[in-house]
This record gives C-alpha cells, structure tokens and sequence, in this order.
C-alpha cells in the first residue's frame, strides 16, 4: 500500500495538535485549581456542584438575613430597654404624687415632668432603624406609628402587621413588633383588673381600691367578667355585669337597687331580691371602696385583658390631668386624683409587665436566630467541602499528567520529523 506524504504530513500534524490540545488542557487544570474546565470533563459532577453552589449561595442569603433580622430586633431591644427604664421612673412619679405630701403648685411641676416622659415615649415609639423605617409601625415602615390626632391624642397609625423575614427555608421570624402591641396591650393572659371612675355625680369622695377574684371557684376563674357600678345614692348602687366569655361573646346582666355600706366591699353584697349574694353578682370577684360615694358616680371594674381603651399615651394624658387640676382644698377633687392615680398605677404595671413580655420574645427570637447562624455555618462547611471534592484539582495527579503529555508531545514531534525526512530521493542516495 502506498502511503502519500501529504498523509504522512496530515497525520504528524494531527498527532502533536492533540498532544498539544491534551497539554493545554492539563495548563487550564493546574493554572485554575479547577478539575472541571468544561462541563464534559465529568457532566455528573458538573450538575452536582451546580447544585450544590445554588444552595451555598441560598444559604449565604439566608445568612444576611439573619443578620438584617438581629439588626433590627436589636434596634427594638434598645428602644424596649429606654422604655422600661422611662416607665420605672414615670410609675415612682405616681407613688410620689400619692403620698399626699404635695401641694397643686407641686403636683403642676410633676405633670410637667410626666408630659415630658409622655414626650420621650412618643420619641419611642417612632425609633427607626438603620434604613429609616419606623420600627414599631408594622408594614407601614415609612410612617411614624404614633401621631397626635385632632381630639389632641396619640394614635397608632400603623397596621397589625409584623414585617416578617425569611431566615430560613421554613421559617419566617417577625424582625420587629407593632406598636399596638406595645403601647396599647395589657400583658397577655393577665388576671388582674383595673378600676377606673367615668363619671362623677359631684361631691362624692368614693376610691375604689384594686379589685381582686377572691374566689375563683365561683365562675369567674379566669377574670372575664366586667363590672360598671352606677351609685344611685349614697347608699344604693346598680351593677351591670359584662360577660367577656368568648363562646357567647359580650353578653350584660344588670343588677338593681343593690345596698351599700360606707366600708363594707362592693360586688359582694346580698341582692336586694333575695337571690344568691356573691356568686350571681361577682362570681367572687370583690372591690373594696372607701369614702362617701355620691348619686352619679360611675366605675368601671374592668378585667386587662378586655380593656379595649388600654393606651400608655392616653394613661400618662389622664394622669397629667388630673395632676393639673387643683385638687387642695376639695376632698372630691382629692377622690378623684386617686382614682385616677390607682387607674394608672393599675394600668402602668400592666403594660410595664407587657413591655417585659415582648423584650422576651425579642430574646427568643434572636437566639433562634443566633442557633440558626450556627447551624447555616456548618452547613456552608460541607456545602465547601462537597465543592471541594468535586471541583478541586488533585495536583499530584494533574503534575504527573502533565509530564507525561510532555514526553508525549516530545515523542509525537521527534517521529515526525524522523518520517518528513524519509523520501526516495534521500534513500536512493544512500
């Protein structure tokens, strides 16, 4: 068989470009640290590590999540911890102005104070964080939560809506709290009551101490019952009787010509009708009252967790008041500035415990979110280490690759130059 010399040409040349190819491709290897230049170079492992880095780089965004979240939980602990330490003070204030010992000129400059206090809750209220959205104003981050409306008080004019941030695969945390949740919110699952005077007939010197379920045996274990008290005279007093429970809904009893005894404890007094005295009017709830009621005067024995007026801004605004107006030389005046104290006193002990509950939740929060850091760590180590066993080139090997495509390529242009030397003239010669 005859063999041409373009042949023979053709061939050496495609001998040492693929040697020259395999070389090249042994240069990118070692030059990139990869093992993979090209997807063909193992598609199994191509489309794994695809995967795998899609899911590192998912990981790395839950990670600045995360830490978005912590910045901002951490914004509203600091802005938790000023309010607590504000509330401490105003409710040292309420004892202050309760202990009798003040003068109006006095209790003026205290309500100065207060209106001072109220003015840096309010500042608050309306914190921002990092990126200038208002903390405590739901998903409506680009107004202020709190604004003075036209009756003059502060008014929540957020939403109910928590700004929730993906920081994990399953799992949403809520980066802030709403102000309502705040400001306007006894603490949750509370028990307690508070008292509050609505209406004052004139003359009448009556303080309605803190109301107590005495008995919880009698159906009012879990305080959702509500009382309004109307005294028709100094002696006789009505009670309607507000049933909070949740399987009925708000449903009232009034109960009529009720006899009253300056001292004795309201709510637990025979009926007038003979019927059964404690466990039909207060279900073991008492009240205890002290002075001279007057024909006119209303209270309201009101359970926290059914208090839909609760509102620190409009508790600190009626204290103030009341501070304000003279009340020295007018014994009804004095009754009313203690309800009113007791009211807030009552009121600001519920909401500092509410205040304690969400800096609770805080904390939980972000040490879940601190133990999810932890646990997306550890897996962006074997996210790394399973790209580095696919992707990472074993440099040993690649090295005694690349010596031997060396001697290869060596090889392959020594024989063509042995064969492009061989022709019948040369051979005819020798």
């Amino acid at each position: 068989m005859r063999i041409s010399t373009n042949l023979l040409f053709n061939t050496g040349l495609k001998t040492i470009g693929t040697q020259q190819a395999d070389l090249m491709h042994l240069y990118q290897q070692i030059g990139s640290g990869q093992r993979m230049v090209t997807p063909a170079d193992d598609p199994l492992a191509a489309s794994q590590s695809i995967n795998i880095a899609q899911s590192q780089s998912l990981n790395q965004r839950f990670a600045e999540n995360r830490a978005v979240a912590l910045r901002n939980l951490g914004t509203e602990e600091d802005a938790l911890t000023s309010l607590t330490t504000l509330l401490a003070d105003v409710r040292t204030r309420v004892v202050e102005a309760g202990g009798g010992a003040l003068s109006d000129a006095d209790r003026g400059t205290l309500a100065e104070v207060l209106r001072g206090a109220r003015d840096s809750m309010l500042a608050i209220a309306n914190t921002t964080d990092g990126n200038g959205q208002y903390v405590f104003s739901g998903s409506r981050g680009q107004a202020p939560a709190y604004q003075l409306d036209a009756s003059g008080k502060y008014r929540y004019i957020g939403d109910g809506l928590q700004r929730k941030i993906q920081a994990d695969q399953t799992r949403q945390i809520a980066a802030g709290d709403v102000g309502s949740d705040v400001f306007e919110r006894a603490q949750p699952g509370t028990l307690a009551y508070s008292t509050r005077q609505v209406a004052a007939g004139g003359g009448g010197t009556a303080v309605l101490g803190a109301p107590a379920v005495v008995d919880r045996t009698l159906g009012n274990a879990d305080s959702r019952l509500e009382f309004k008290i109307t005294f028709t005279s100094a002696t006789t007093y009505d009670v309607a009787v507000t049933d909070h429970s949740p399987a009925t809904g708000p449903v009232t009893e009034t109960f009529t010509g009720l006899a009253f005894t300056p001292g004795a404890t309201l709510l637990d007094l025979p009926r007038s009708d003979g019927g059964s005295p404690a466990a039909a009017i207060s279900s073991g709830t008492q009240v205890q009252i002290s002075g001279e009621p007057a024909a006119g005067d209303v209270f309201a024995v009101t359970p926290m967790q059914h208090d839909g007026d609760f509102n620190l801004f409009d508790t600190l605004g009626g204290l103030i008041a009341a501070l304000e107006a003279p009340a020295a030389e007018d014994a009804s005046a004095q009754a009313g500035l203690r309800n009113m104290l007791n009211t807030a006193m009552q009121q600001l002990a519920s909401g500092y415990d509410n205040i304690l509950t969400v800096r609770s939740s805080i904390g939980a929060r972000m040490n879940e979110l601190e133990a999810m850091n932890d646990v997306g760590t550890q897996r962006n180590l074997g996210y790394t280490k399973d790209l580095s066993r696919l992707e990472d080139l074993d440099y040993y090997d690649a090295t005694m690759k690349l010596n031997l495509r060396k001697m290869a390529l060596e090889g392959a242009s020594l024989a063509f130059q042995t064969i492009q030397g061989l022709s019948l003239f040369n051979m005819g010669g020798k």
